[in-house]
């Protein structure tokens, strides 16, 4: 098929309700379509088929970024960057990554729970309106991430602002994305000398006195550093950004959880499973020849996992566009990916969404949206589906 014939992919940045063309994808499910690198690709829809794409390990992430295979976009970051988890695991570091993104570390969640409630403070002193991102959600994991990583929270600002153009999704590569991802990874090789440096850089900075890590250079240590904020900060902002729009549009499912708190942790997978914040397709490159369902996807081209439609399958979940915060398979949406590539940080993500809404139920019962819903704009040619700003009173 010509490119010329391809459907453009990625569709609708708006995150207030599933692009019109899933419905048509339902009968196709592994559909051509054409990248914004102007590439072809396959888009895959269906629960089934995307979870197999997830798990089958002849589906590789890390090869998306090899020079000359299809693109979904221009890379941002440098190449070897891709399969980040990978080159932790590799490197040794992996354990030490993971214990510092267990919710369950010491202090964290009470951490969590106080940085909201004095976040939230700020909001009812100001008081409305006021963009709930901006002042909210965003700086909220912002500072979870300088926590985790050990450096200042007053250094947030510096580092999120490169994020803006990390994430973006660009035919052509991105000045400013080498810019910034120099100046920031010169900013964590510092951290790694800084006496006042703890949590995760300390730990990392002191493996350079292990002979059993030396191997491992200051420029890769930094790049842990760097990527965990990046993925991580985009991540859960825009997860828990898009859970608290969906449940102002929803006031029904919000005034329940004012009422009945112990149903928010449950109620997390459901409003992940309905998150859009996802605005692009999972990439995968295959490996060798590899059926799915009725086609056959050749070595070297491209798959894109579509998780909004996965997760909206009528095949798996009833009634998928109503939101029942006690749907018994919940847990099993695919916002977290899935297989070799399952988010390492699914429990902090999730604990991390359950802590705002506590405090935000509790404290503002009466949120709303501060202007029409089709006055927010969409930010566009972005990995996430975010408002530029949600306001909001109460």
């Amino acid at each position: 098929m010509s490119t010329d014939t391809l459907i453009d992919f990625p569709f609708s940045p708006r995150g207030d309700r599933l692009p019109p063309e899933i419905d048509a994808l339902r009968a196709e499910p592994v559909t051509r379509v054409r990248t914004i690198a102007g590439d072809p690709a396959w888009l895959v829809s269906s629960y089934e088929l995307c979870k197999q794409v997830l798990e089958d390990p002849r589906f590789s992430l890390k090869d998306t970024s090899a020079p000359g295979v299809p693109r979904q976009y221009a890379l941002t970051i440098p190449p070897e960057v891709v399969n980040n988890m990978g080159n932790i695991t590799g490197a040794g570091l992996r354990k030490a990554v993971l214990k510092a993104i267990n919710p369950k570390s010491p202090g964290l969640t009470e951490w969590m729970r106080d940085h909201a409630a004095a976040l939230v403070d700020e909001l009812v002193d100001y008081g409305p309106p006021v963009d709930l991102r901006g002042r909210f959600t965003s700086p909220y994991a912002e500072a979870l991430h300088c926590r985790i990583l050990g450096i200042p929270q007053a250094d947030a600002p510096r580092l999120a602002a490169s994020l803006d153009i990390a994430f973006m999704n660009s035919a052509c590569p991105v000045t400013g994305a080498r810019l910034n991802w120099e100046r920031d990874i010169a900013y964590m090789a510092a951290r790694l000398d800084d006496p006042a440096t703890t949590g995760l850089m300390a730990e990392l900075a002191a493996l350079r006195d292990d002979p059993d890590y030396a191997h491992l250079t200051d420029e890769m240590l930094a790049t842990v550093g760097v990527t965990m904020f990046g993925a991580g900060v985009i991540s859960t902002m825009g997860a828990l950004t898009m859970a608290v729009f969906t449940l102002l549009q929803n006031p029904d499912v919000w005034a329940r959880l004012c009422a009945e708190p112990d149903k928010i942790p449950g109620a997390v997978d459901e409003l992940l499973r309905v998150n859009l914040s996802i605005a692009d397709g999972l990439p995968r490159l295959a490996l060798e020849d590899i059926r799915l369902g009725d086609t056959l996807v050749r070595k070297g081209e491209l798959v894109l996992v579509l998780v909004e439609a996965a997760n909206t399958d009528p095949a798996v979940f009833t009634d998928p566009h109503t939101i029942d915060i006690e749907r018994p398979n919940a847990a099993a949406h695919l916002s977290f990916g899935g297989g070799g590539h399952y988010c390492p940080a699914t429990a902090l993500g999730k604990k991390h969404i359950e802590t705002a809404l506590e405090c935000l139920t509790a404290r503002m019962p009466a949120l709303q949206l501060a202007v029409p819903v089709d006055q927010l704009v969409w930010r566009t040619r972005f990995m996430k589906r975010i408002p530029e700003r949600l306001p909001v009173a109460w």
